[in-house]
């Protein structure tokens, strides 16, 4: 995914700027949480009166990119279409809706529903002892068929994989499809997961179709089964990530506008705590509520396996936003839970480097680390592996080259990433390829000397779009040219 170049980057515009367009255009709007909403302009002028108590406005303005989406066409776009869009609808032209999907996504779709129609709901396979392997398997014995068949979830024999559906919200259509399988690796279980369509276009927000309009309060989990779990414990309306903590994509934020109270239970380990924290900025501080990890608060699915009360720990749940001065007793869960947890606060560990966890403890937020050498000594060649480990565990990183290509930079990475010389094995590119364009991995196209702000603004875009937590910068000597040596550094 490249960001869009310092020859043509996407001007940004205040919310100031849109509301003024908005008075000035007579179009009606009002402020939500996350982004403006106004009456589409993809309805045939349905909505051209003020919406009723009951008919809310479907046009959804993001405050911070001016990206839009109608939720009764799914039409999106940037803000510079919806200015398009209103000029059109000014000179009685039709507006220009852009629901047609590429062929790579049609072909995903046509995919989806080929394993969808293969897929069996659990409760159906007839061998009784083959249902509670599966359930076993998985962990969700406690899960009823009920919930199973509420949610839509079936299980492909083929794969021994659980298939989890993503239905328009618009008209219940099946739009991709996410399988999940056990691996077992010695005493540990992890769980693999591929979507269709692909991850970076896989914008599912699991049990959304279940939502009512009448529903105020939701909470956010980071995974399908926590979804279930929790959906089946309290009855709370609960939705699921569709990339867990990695990720809240701003194109999702328009159907959680109807919320008036958030609760983000993303998991057990302080990642996801971070994570919620991130996610809860996005969302608005003032609505939304964090489960804090911990022994007796660990993931929903294993808090009702652990025959936890669940209810009682979302009434724990704390407010996100807190006042500017706090007393110890509101900071003292906090400090106890880093004292629990002193390895994952050291951050996320490489996975190749041993002897750098020793020096450097881990990945953590707000750090700034400097590598220095002459030329040649082989800085970049190391901060791509360096970079790549921590992908590959899940951190979205950003990549700022500034002395080198991308697409040399990427060959590298992509070297490293399938430890082999791909040169020699043409046949095996395409594979790793696509498991390479899974990670959560971006480039900035600026080269050579750059603009310093432009650089800072892209950055920031990327943060708000991607959830960045860590940028390379290489090297700062190339980005900030000579002559600008003499300025604060």
């Amino acid at each position: 995914d490249v960001l869009p170049s310092p020859e043509g980057p996407v001007p940004s515009v205040s919310i100031t700027e849109i509301r003024q367009y908005l008075r000035a255009q007579g179009i009606p709007f009002h402020d939500g949480y996350s982004c403006l909403h106004t009456p589409s302009l993809f309805t045939d002028g349905q909505e051209d009166q003020p919406p009723a108590a009951s008919a809310p406005y479907t046009l959804f303005i993001d405050k911070m990119t001016g990206s839009f989406l109608c939720t009764a066409t799914l039409a999106e776009g940037t803000w510079q279409d919806f200015q398009a869009n209103v000029e059109l609808r000014h000179r009685g032209v039709p507006p220009a809706s852009s629901e047609e999907p590429e062929e790579d996504m049609r072909r995903a779709r046509e995919d989806a529903r080929c394993i969808w129609d293969r897929a069996l709901p659990l409760w159906e396979l007839l061998d009784e002892d083959e249902t509670s392997e599966t359930k076993a398997m998985f962990s969700i014995s406690l899960v009823t068929d009920a919930t199973l068949k509420r949610f839509g979830v079936r299980y492909l024999r083929t794969a021994k994989s659980l298939v989890f559906p993503w239905f328009s919200p618009r008209d219940a259509t099946l739009k991709g499809l996410k399988l999940v399988r056990v691996e077992k690796k010695g005493d540990a279980i992890t769980y693999v997961e591929e979507t269709l369509p692909r991850f970076d276009s896989y914008h599912n927000l699991f049990g959304l179709p279940l939502i009512s309009r009448r529903d105020t309060e939701l909470v956010l989990t980071g995974w399908e089964l926590d979804a279930l779990a929790l959906h089946q414990a309290t009855g709370v309306a609960s939705l699921a990530l569709p990339r867990g903590a990695t990720c809240l994509p701003p194109a999702l934020l328009p159907y959680l506008e109807q919320f008036k109270r958030i609760t983000l239970w993303l998991g057990e380990d302080l990642r996801s705590w971070e994570a919620a924290k991130l996610f809860a900025r996005k969302l608005s501080l003032k609505r939304c509520s964090l489960v804090r990890p911990g022994n007796l608060q660990p993931r929903p699915l294993e808090a009702l396996n652990q025959g936890l009360n669940l209810t009682k720990i979302l009434r724990a749940a704390l407010p996100a936003s807190h006042k500017s001065i706090v007393s110890f007793r509101q900071l003292r869960e906090e400090v106890f839970g880093e004292l629990v947890n002193t390895e994952q606060v050291a951050g996320v560990k490489w996975a190749r480097f041993p002897e750098l966890n020793k020096l450097l403890k881990g990945h953590r937020r707000g750090e700034l680390t400097v590598f220095t050498g002459p030329t040649g000594s082989g800085k970049t060649t190391f901060i791509s592996e360096y970079a790549l480990d921590l992908c590959m565990q899940g951190v979205c990183t950003l990549w700022g080259s500034f002395e080198i290509s991308n697409i040399r930079l990427a060959k590298i990475m992509l070297t490293q990433f399938a430890a082999r010389r791909l040169e020699d094995q043409l046949e095996l590119y395409d594979e790793w390829a696509d498991r390479f364009e899974d990670l959560p991995l971006y480039f900035m196209t600026f080269h050579g000397q750059q603009n310093i702000k432009t650089v800072i603004d892209t950055m920031q875009h990327a943060v708000y779009m991607y959830d960045i937590t860590h940028v390379v910068v290489d090297n700062l000597q190339f980005m900030m040219g000579h002559e600008h040596l003499s300025v604060d550094r």
